[in-house]
């Protein structure tokens, strides 16, 4: 990232932060809610941009994530012990559901998580002595970090927002070191990358785990946020949202998913005004957009670039 760009990111970071205190609780809410699924979406792209698979079936590690919270914070466990719990279940599982991702690849792996996406669901609308069924789980109490309460919406924004960057930053030296450089091999040309002795069974198995994880940390801010949780939250069309912020923005870039979910989460906000008609308007925006920009918003730098030169 060169110092221009620092500096932007860090600017931005800083409005974002200060903007706030200036919105009522909706909009403190929906800042947080960004921030959220932000996390969940940096996850995927990992797995859809950098190391060139298909999941349709991040909404499933979203929802194990926040079960995972809901149920243990219930039974009086604190949200930092909890925390690694649902991070390290999403990982295994996500280890598990990345050997098909060696049996098949592009539209039949993606049929393949959309069916574990599924399994997930009639699991958690099911198993109503653990999940609660479709009446859900309510009463999720906020964290507490070191004896400070955070049940005030401000206060859980910026512990949510930190824990976005701190994230981020993981991620972003995770794609720096030689790891992100063989995640980027594979997606470009596998049979190369393994004659360049890269692991592809590793190096797959190790992208579907780490985005499953990254989404059961975006899935347990998500339950202490709304404090209550069921399971039409994490289906399908959930994955399909998260899937879409990832391409809106541009997938294999790093702040794609940032600028996607932006789309995606505020954008039909921004669209109350049209009232019955903001669903066909945000929709139409969104078909628009990728006809023009099929390379998510961020490729407009490069076309500026190309134009330019």
């Amino acid at each position: 990232m060169s110092r221009r760009q620092t500096v932007a990111v860090v600017v931005g970071l800083a409005l974002y932060a200060l903007l706030p205190p200036f919105l009522k609780n909706y909009g403190v809410y929906l800042m947080t809610l960004l921030c959220v699924y932000v996390m969940a979406a940096m996850g995927l792209n990992l797995v859809v941009g950098y190391a060139g698979q298909m999941s349709i079936g991040q909404a499933a590690f979203f929802g194990i994530g926040a079960y995972h919270v809901a149920i243990l914070m219930k039974l009086g466990l604190p949200f930092l012990a909890v925390l690694p719990l649902a991070a390290g279940s999403c990982f295994v599982i996500g280890l598990l559901l990345g050997f098909p991702a060696l049996r098949v690849q592009h539209h039949y792996l993606a049929f393949a998580t959309l069916g574990f996406n599924v399994l997930v669901y009639l699991v958690l609308r099911n198993e109503q002595g653990w999940t609660g069924g479709t009446f859900g789980l309510a009463g999720i109490p906020r964290p507490t970090l070191f004896g400070v309460e955070l049940d005030g919406n401000l206060a859980f924004f910026y512990f949510t927002l930190a824990s976005t960057v701190v994230l981020a930053l993981l991620l972003a030296w995770l794609l720096r070191s030689p790891w992100g450089r063989a995640f980027a091999a594979l997606r470009d040309n596998p049979i190369r990358a393994e004659s360049l002795g890269v692991n592809i069974t590793a190096y797959t198995l190790l992208a579907f785990a780490i985005g499953a994880a990254c989404a059961g940390v975006g899935g347990a801010y998500y339950a202490v946020l709304v404090q209550y949780i069921e399971p039409s939250a994490f289906n399908v069309p959930a994955s399909l949202m998260m899937l879409l912020a990832v391409i809106v923005g541009g997938s294999g870039r790093f702040f794609g998913p940032l600028v996607g979910t932006v789309v995606v989460v505020l954008l039909p906000e921004w669209l109350r005004f049209a009232q019955n008609w903001y669903l066909m308007v945000f929709g139409f925006a969104v078909v628009a957009l990728m006809v023009w920009l099929p390379g998510g918003v961020l490729s407009l730098a490069d076309r500026w670039r190309r134009a330019r030169r």
